[in-house]
């Protein structure tokens, strides 16, 4: 839906807060065309049927989307429902009696919390806590003979016990799960790191020995302010050098960084990051230079420029010839380099032949000359 279809489907109704029981949160309905003030008794229906209950605070005018409506009351309570009221609370506190002493009796280790009746005592329910599974299969039996009714055993965590319970916690206030919370999200020791909280367990923690609920609420806000931020104890680059990140200021957007020396700083991310202001090298401002001055700078870059070249052509000159030349003198070793090992293995060659020869030739001259002794001898 756009945003105009919600504004024109938008309903004035008339917002109360009614509270089913003493010391329990008040639920809100819509008055509609009943005309309700401070204090007085309501009929509302619930998920237990239809009950009633007194007017907490001035009623509220207000425009809602009529999917955001809620519940509307059903009409003015009767001085005999009123009275029925006043019993019923009777009623509980004598059957929370009764199941305490039965509970005493059977030896079960469970805590009991709370004892809620039907407004038309068709079913009660009794709220407990205990470490494990517990068998109450006696207890309820006996519930079921004392109280002539439907009984119904719920075991619920720590967290809904200080909701059904209530307080005051450490902020002074009436603790959030009492007052407004109606479901108990996921909270995490990271969330406190993230907040920078003291990591001591007897201030981070509720009156139920949980983490606090109130820190889901600045989470977010805290996780998107520390991204900008290097994190803590590590090094960082600063404009007088490196350092390490002992503390971060998410709301001013800074950190404290320790230097080597041993002096410590405080950074902004823009210092960090090289943010400042500077001048643009390509901008120039008329009210320090003049047109005349301007032109003039220009013309001797220019003549700058032109000296730069005549010196890289006089430079490069010289040392292209000898680049051209080197490739050549390098061609020539390459040559020499084949050809002296070819020279000497042939003067090797022709030397071991003459050597082989006069052998083979002394060899010949020995062998006539013994032939010759032979000869003579016979």
């Amino acid at each position: 839906m756009s945003e105009q279809e919600q504004l024109e489907n938008r309903k004035r109704c008339v917002i109360c807060h009614v509270r089913l029981r003493p010391e329990t949160m008040p639920l809100t309905y819509c008055a509609g065309d009943i005309d309700i003030k401070e204090g007085e008794w309501v009929v509302v229906p619930t998920e237990h049927g239809i009950e009633v209950g007194q007017v907490v605070g001035k009623p509220i005018t207000l425009e809602l989307p009529e999917k955001s409506i809620p519940p509307f009351v059903e009409r003015l309570a009767t001085t005999s429902e009123i009275e029925d009221y006043y019993k019923n609370i009777e009623f509980e506190q004598s059957s929370w009696a009764t199941c305490q002493e039965l509970i005493d009796k059977l030896g079960l280790k469970m805590k009991l919390i709370r004892v809620e009746c039907f407004f038309d005592k068709s079913k009660i329910i009794f709220f407990y806590s205990a470490d494990g599974r517990v068998d109450f299969r006696e207890l309820v039996k006996e519930l079921v003979k004392r109280l002539r009714m439907r009984v119904e055993m719920r075991q619920i965590g720590i967290r809904h016990e200080a909701k059904l319970v209530g307080g005051i916690g450490c902020c002074g206030r009436e603790i959030c799960c009492t007052s407004f919370l109606t479901t108990f999200d996921s909270i995490s020791i990271k969330m406190a790191k993230t907040q920078n909280l003291p990591l001591n367990p007897n201030k981070i923690s509720g009156l139920c020995g949980r983490l606090l609920c109130c820190l889901t609420y600045e989470y977010e806000t805290y996780k998107e302010m520390s991204q900008s931020l290097p994190s803590l104890g590590k090094a960082c680059e600063t404009p007088s050098g490196q350092g390490k990140v002992i503390r971060q200021n998410i709301f001013r957007q800074a950190v404290t960084v320790a230097m080597p020396d041993g002096s410590i700083v405080e950074y902004t991310i823009d210092e960090l990051e090289g943010k400042k202001k500077e001048p643009k090298k390509d901008e120039f401002s008329l009210g320090e230079f003049g047109l005349d001055e301007i032109e003039a700078e220009e013309e001797k870059e220019d003549e700058r420029a032109e000296k730069q070249k005549i010196e890289e052509k006089e430079i490069s000159e010289p040392i292209k010839r000898e680049e051209k030349q080197q490739p050549r003198q390098k061609s020539c070793a390459k040559r020499d380099k084949k050809k002296r090992p070819q020279k000497q293995r042939n003067k090797k060659q022709r030397a071991a032949k003459k050597k082989e020869t006069g052998k083979k030739a002394l060899n010949k001259k020995r062998k006539k000359e013994q032939d010759r002794d032979r000869n003579g001898k016979g």
